[in-house]
């Protein structure tokens, strides 16, 4: 059973009666043919007309949608050999990361990225794709298999963020963020980064020092959630009103066309029309044509041309303007 954002009713309510349509043309050998063809034609003009003027929230809503593909789905969609690699080699295996050599295009490819779960069992091993210290010195691990073997690294960022817990903190949870923006910014091999649905805080920057990145149509990207920036900003006396969430997001420039805006990001990797969930072939294709093209661009770079470009490239990121008061 499909699932529809609040702002989706509209189009819900044209699809279940093109669904009706067609289960009464089945049963009673009734040709509705061109009943449905005109429905058809009217909800795609519907969608077209929502998902081209959607705001920051509701991109932040799409982004979270529980039908969007995952970093698993896209990997078995790109490769057929991908083999999992597990464990940090110093406490445990963290679900909330996954990661392992696969074949793409004839060229051995290290796939890194964060994976959130479907269903309450898988949501909960997952952690809700919140890595925990492990998690991140996992992908580091890898990361340094891949520049020993001098092969192409790309990761999938889609996360709330870092894993708050107590036990977290305890094991490192900063430190680990930290060391692997340190160590990603000078790792001897190319680098992608695909945001494909959240990209929260240091927990998505985790994976994201790169050569390259690159945020679906309908991606966010963000230092904090809306709704954690509600709640610095406008809580008051332990309440919030969810209005707040919808202001919060356009302050905080979390899209897709904001950051190529700000040259954070190389490129916007575009969406079937309804989001990604609608076609994830379709979206797995583009996620397919960037990989090929920036890894043969990037691997045609010596080591130290590749760290430095990524360097200079980290620190053109942002600006500021000075003036006298």
């Amino acid at each position: 059973m499909k699932y529809y954002l609040e702002f989706e009713k509209p189009i819900e309510e044209l699809e279940l009666k093109i669904e009706e349509l067609k289960l009464l043309s089945d049963r009673k050998d009734m040709d509705i043919a061109s009943a449905v063809k005109k429905l058809e034609k009217k909800a795609k003009e519907l969608r077209s007309e929502i998902f081209s003027n959607l705001t920051p929230w509701q991109k932040t809503l799409l982004a979270r949608h529980p039908d969007r593909p995952y970093t698993l789905d896209y990997i078995n969609l790109l490769s057929k050999d991908f083999i999992e690699l597990h464990g940090d080699r110093r406490f445990a295996d963290d679900p909330a990361i996954v990661g392992g050599f696969a074949t793409i295009n004839g060229a051995s490819i290290m796939l890194i990225g964060h994976q959130k779960g479907r269903g309450t069992k898988e949501r909960i091993y997952r952690n809700f794709g919140q890595p925990q210290p492990e998690g991140y010195r996992k992908a580091l691990r890898l990361m340094r298999l891949a520049e020993r073997f001098k092969k192409p690294i790309v990761t999938f960022i889609d996360t709330p963020g870092a894993y708050p817990g107590i036990g977290a903190e305890e094991r490192g949870q900063s430190e680990a963020i930290a060391t692997n923006l340190m160590e990603m910014s000078r790792i001897k091999t190319p680098i992608t980064s695909i945001v494909i649905g959240e990209g929260g805080s240091g927990g998505a920057l985790a994976l994201g020092v790169a050569d390259r990145i690159y945020m679906l149509e309908h991606s966010v990207y963000s230092v904090i959630s809306p709704e954690g920036c509600a709640a610095i900003l406008w809580k008051k006396n332990g309440d919030i009103d969810s209005k707040e969430f919808s202001k919060a997001a356009d302050a905080l420039r979390l899209t897709a066309q904001d950051l190529i805006g700000f040259r954070i990001i190389d490129d916007i990797i575009p969406e079937p029309l309804g989001g990604a969930h609608r076609d994830p072939e379709a979206v797995a294709k583009n996620i397919l044509e960037i990989i090929l093209k920036t890894t043969e661009e990037l691997s045609a770079k010596t080591a130290g041309k590749l760290t430095e470009e990524r360097y200079k490239r980290l620190r053109r990121i942002g600006s500021f303007e000075t003036g006298e008061n």
